[in-house]
């Protein structure tokens, strides 16, 4: 069927259904959509009454199934309304009574059609084959174990849809049933092409038609043979999303680059007043060194901090590239219009009072005003933000002036602080700190966006607590990890999915599930937590990437030894099966009852030159690809040593053009914090106490490598 044909097939199909006020398709109008776009189901007819029902079975020539179609029972199971295995007409006509009588029994109102006579398909593995719309991502195709027990099991893996076919032969891959698929014990493995086409054509139909809100094909039964759904249920969209203001790319570049390249700032409610948020803003901006012009905007005041301030920002001589405000919510709005007038591109909206306390509608107002005017809204409810290559704190807290490599983003303000004192207690150098709030327009899309082309920016992280636009989300994330690591902390893994469940495959989307898999298909690194955000922002500039799988661990203490090698499959990494001849050369090093092989244990009481012997080795061999360093605090090596000469050696191999990444486990008393912070400013991501932080980093880095295509594999 050409495309045309199908889509003007389905869509007169869909209005039909529409005009008769109903969102659910019966069987037989989902088997229309099934040969449209090519999902294989079983031969069936619909049965009107029981005679027609016998010479239906009759046909079919062999055992079959028996379903009641009705409008207005979404499951058949649950309502008695499925009876499988029926031969013979005795068998017909008893199966045909119970169906309708289960159903009248169900719900006495319910309209029945009549009872699907379906052939038997031959026992095979039951899969799940579904599509729905996510609130962030749009279209999302699901494929996993099926059957009654799949939202027991919930194996399930998704994807944006559309999806190309080697994309929906990658699903079958990635759920943690995968062998099954393959054959275990003597069963055979699935038709895993025919599977995969279910996936595509599955994708294919709630791409075309953006009135589906769910498709759940449930079970597919998957042979060795091929691939057939035994069961289709269509659920259309009660009503259709408002579309969303979209800009290019060389839009968001931009007005961005006015954003956190300013040359003038206009800080609207500015104020003499210590204690008043304008008065804050003021003294970051001058204390913080922006060598840009700063404009204070007050009616009330001739000058503030030194500088003249002006009744309104259309006073404001010359151009200007961001607006900060400083004033009530209420009074937003008719700031944000002069604002507008002037032809200021960008308004950083700090007050709250907009939608997080209910306030939608003024909310509402101001993205309008902004929307009309072309102002870029950033904000409201945030701390602000700072953009330290420019020397930039326009915000309420703190300035922060250590540059560097990390751009840090929020949504909450609570964690902006956090991020803010993480930052300065580890010295942190970072290119930005950017709050988010409301997200009324400027989002993470359009951050990510801008810090994929900062050259001052070499890792991206973010914590957020939903997206507005997922998809958009995903196509900056794809232009930007090929170039640096991007690290997302995603708030509310244990959140219930933000829809009722109409059908098995709804029930499976939880807002976290859809998430963790496609953020993880973007090549986006996702945090475990907020502690694990920060320090992967910074220790993955730190470290080099990996050229190769081959992890290698040297030890001075066994138990250390058995934790980080526990750590090293935790995170996806591949201890090094060590060649013979370096095997030979690390027993040359180690005393008789040390061990070599992988962890290389050299024991505790072996000195400085032990460590450097090994550990040269482990940098020398191209063969080895990464390496984890477990030291162990003793006289004969004391900390500080130990992290000058591996800071030492690292630093040689470099100057060579040898660079690997190197994380340390240090164990000991407290001079091995001191050790952590002199190899971390050296190239080597060190931690005190732990053995699991330093390998989690390394996944980390390993896992961008591959996103990268740095490595073969996926992401």
């Amino acid at each position: 069927m050409r495309a045309e044909d199908r889509v003007r097939r389905v869509r007169s199909l869909l209005g039909s259904v529409r005009a008769e006020g109903r969102t659910a398709l019966t069987a037989p109008e989902g088997r229309v959509l099934a040969e449209a776009y090519g999902i294989a189901v079983p031969g069936e007819e619909l049965a009107a009454d029981v005679d027609e029902a016998v010479a239906a079975a009759a046909r079919f020539g062999g055992p079959v199934v028996l379903k009641v179609v009705s409008p207005d029972i979404l499951h058949k199971t649950e309502a008695g309304g499925v009876v499988v295995g029926v031969e013979g007409a005795a068998e017909v006509r008893a199966a045909f009574r119970r169906i309708v009588g289960n159903a009248r029994a169900y719900d006495a109102g319910a309209r029945v059609d009549g009872v699907l006579v379906q052939e038997l398909l031959p026992a095979g593995q039951e899969l799940i084959v579904g599509a729905v719309t996510d609130p962030a991502f749009g279209k999302v195709v699901a494929f996993g174990l099926g059957g009654v027990l799949v939202e027991e099991l919930r194996d399930v893996t998704f994807r944006l849809a559309p999806v190309r076919a080697d994309e929906a032969l990658s699903m079958l891959d990635s759920i943690r049933s995968a062998r099954i698929l393959r054959g275990v014990r003597g069963r055979p493995g699935v038709d895993r092409w025919a599977v995969a086409e279910q996936i595509r054509r599955v994708s294919e139909l709630i791409a075309d038609f953006p009135e589906i809100a769910e498709v759940d094909l449930n079970p597919v039964i998957a042979t060795a043979g091929g691939a057939v759904a035994a069961d289709i249920r269509v659920i259309l969209a009660e009503r259709q999303p408002v579309p969303r203001r979209t800009y290019t790319r060389e839009e968001i570049l931009a007005s961005m680059r006015r954003l956190m390249q300013p040359r003038a700032v206009a800080v609207i409610g500015a104020s003499n007043e210590p204690g008043k948020i304008g008065n804050s803003v003021m003294r970051n901006l001058v204390d913080g060194g922006f060598a840009g012009d700063i404009h204070p905007v007050n009616p009330r005041a001739d000058d503030i901090l030194g500088r003249k301030a002006y009744r309104s920002v259309t006073d404001v001589p010359g151009e200007v590239d961001v607006a900060v405000f400083a004033i009530p919510a209420r009074f937003v709005a008719g700031a944000l219009e002069e604002v507008g007038r002037k032809g200021v591109p960008n308004a950083v909206l700090i007050p709250s009072g907009f939608a997080e306390t209910g306030e939608h509608g003024l909310q509402a107002e101001i993205v309008a005003i902004a929307e009309r005017h072309g102002v870029r809204l950033l904000g409201p409810n945030i701390y602000g933000y700072y953009s330290t290559w420019q020397d930039l704190c326009a915000t309420f807290c703190t300035p922060y002036d250590v540059k560097g490599g990390v751009a840090l983003t929020s949504q909450s303000g609570g964690i902006g602080m956090a991020v803010l004192g993480f930052a300065r207690t580890t010295r942190t150098g970072v290119s930005a700190i950017v709050g988010l709030g409301n997200k009324a327009d400027l989002d993470e899309d359009d951050l990510l966006t801008w810090f994929g082309e900062d050259p001052h920016t070499e890792c991206v992280a973010m914590h957020l607590e939903d997206l507005k636009d997922g998809r958009a989300f995903v196509a900056a994330a794809r232009a930007t990890v090929p170039k640096k690591p991007v690290v997302v902390l995603k708030a509310g893994r244990t959140a219930a999915g933000a829809r009722a469940a109409g059908s098995h495959t709804g029930a499976l989307a939880g807002d976290d599930a859809v998430y963790d898999d496609i953020l993880r298909q973007a090549g986006v690194i996702r945090a475990p937590g907020l502690n694990d955000m920060l320090e992967y922002a910074r220790a993955l500039p730190v470290l080099p990437a990996p050229r190769g799988d081959n992890v290698v661990i040297v030890t001075g203490a066994g138990g250390s030894g058995v934790l980080l090698s526990d750590a090293v499959t935790d995170h996806g990494l591949s201890l090094m099966e060590i060649p013979p001849d370096l095997d030979a050369a690390f027993r040359r090093f180690i005393p008789p009852f040390g061990a070599a092989g992988n962890p290389v244990d050299i024991t505790g009481g072996e000195p400085p030159s032990t460590y450097e012997a090994t550990i040269r080795l482990g940098l020398a061999d191209p063969r080895v690809h990464a390496l984890v360093l477990g030291y162990w605090h003793t006289v004969v090596t004391p900390p500080m040593v130990f992290a000058e000469l591996t800071a030492r050696l690292v630093a040689e191999f470099r100057e060579r053009g040898v660079e690997k990444p190197v994380v340390a486990s240090l164990a000991g008393d407290v001079e091995v914090e001191e050790a952590c912070r002199y190899l971390f400013e050296r190239g080597v991501v060190a931690y005190p106490y732990t053995t699991e932080r330093p390998v989690a980093v390394l996944g980390a880095k390993y896992r961008w490598a591959r996103a990268a295509g740095l490595l073969g594999g996926g992401s």
